[in-house]
């Protein structure tokens, strides 16, 4: 389920923002028993540097990854943990 997941979040920020580095890391393991992973949700961390963020700051930057990944952060996505950079 987290491969499939993963590969998700990474086909999603591939299309929308065309980066030139991605990586997303489950970390669900680090918040067992807390209540999202209880509901069965994930804690990810996302690393993406994307022309796409340029001239913009972080919280910007963040709620277009948000806005992006739209339902997963309801239905898969409990916690997500983001280092959004331009080149």
């Amino acid at each position: 389920m987290s491969k499939d997941r993963i590969a998700r979040i990474e086909a999603i920020l591939t299309e929308s923002f065309k980066p030139s580095y991605l990586l997303v890391k489950d970390q669900s393991h680090l918040h067992a028993g807390h209540a999202g992973a209880r509901d069965g949700l994930g804690h990810y961390e996302v690393k993406i540097e994307s022309e796409a963020f340029v001239g913009l700051r972080p919280l910007a930057r963040h709620r277009l990854i948000y806005e992006a990944l739209g339902t997963l952060m309801e239905t898969d996505i409990h916690a997500l943990k983001i280092n959004a950079t331009a080149p």
